[in-house]
């Protein structure tokens, strides 16, 4: 009978892979178990390390879960007789033409790893990459945000912030600002020198546990030219900047009108 014929071959079909589905039934749940338990212990291990980026940690402990998930695919397929190597052959020829065609992507993603990695600056900081200058708002595996000055944001690729000059104006407390004025020889010198002096020192925004200095670092037919050098919070050097040239012009021009008061 075409029916217990039918019968008899399912059932010759289940004793054949009854063993072989119940063991890939474990192997995946197994797997998938394992796979979220080293997820978790890799992100608890490196959460502990203090120079390690939470971006890089999570990164990490996915990296690892699909990768345990990826050998428990080719067990399961093993079990049920698949023939995985030439599998393995195609996914590696796949994965090595994907990577020559994302090797830009994937250059800024190892660039983005040491940033994360290495911390040469983190989310807050003032920082001056390349060309740029700004505070950092985001740090990703891919790409940097720099909120600057002018209050525009500037996506950077990583693998060009990496392979740039790094300068970090919040690592240190205090930076250094200056401004040059030009001291005309008809005025006095030493006069001068103690007016910008306390101009600089009544600055706002100037640190008060370091006393500016000047320095003269050109002599011409104009006069002399006195660099006032002075010391500000990171956060706030540009406006510190600023301000210190505005004090200083001021005392200058008050020494001018007060010579030409005396001539007159």
């Amino acid at each position: 009978m075409p029916i217990e014929e039918a019968l008899k071959t399912l059932l010759a079909l289940v004793a054949t892979y009854a063993l072989s589905a119940i063991g890939g039934i474990a192997i995946l749940i197994a797997g998938w178990l394992i796979a979220g338990w080293a997820s978790r212990t890799t992100e608890r291990v490196l959460g502990r390390v203090p120079r390690i980026d939470g971006t890089l940690v999570g990164f990490l402990a996915s990296v690892v879960r699909y990768g345990v998930l990826a050998l428990v695919g080719v067990a399961v397929l093993n079990q049920f007789g698949v023939q995985t190597a030439s599998i393995i052959a195609i996914f590696g020829a796949t994965g090595l033409a994907i990577g020559l065609a994302l090797q830009g992507t994937l250059s800024h993603l190892a660039a983005g790893a040491m940033l994360l990695l290495f911390r040469p600056f983190t989310t807050g900081d003032l920082v001056q990459l390349g060309s740029h200058r700004g505070h950092v708002r985001e740090l990703n595996m891919f790409t940097t945000h720099l909120d600057t000055l002018d209050n525009v944001r500037v996506i950077l690729p990583n693998g060009k912030v990496w392979g740039d000059i790094i300068q970090n104006l919040s690592t240190n407390p205090r930076l250094r600002v200056a401004a040059s004025c030009v001291v005309p020889w008809t005025q006095d010198l030493e006069k001068a020198r103690a007016a910008v002096l306390k101009a600089a020192a009544e600055t706002p925004g100037m640190a008060a546990d370091a006393a500016p200095t000047v320095s003269v670092t050109v002599m011409d037919a104009a006069g002399a030219t006195l660099r006032v050098e002075a010391w500000a919070e990171p956060a706030h050097a540009d406006r510190a900047t600023e301000a210190l040239g505005w004090q200083i012009a001021r005392a200058v021009d008050a020494l001018r009108r007060d010579a030409a008061g005396r001539a007159a």
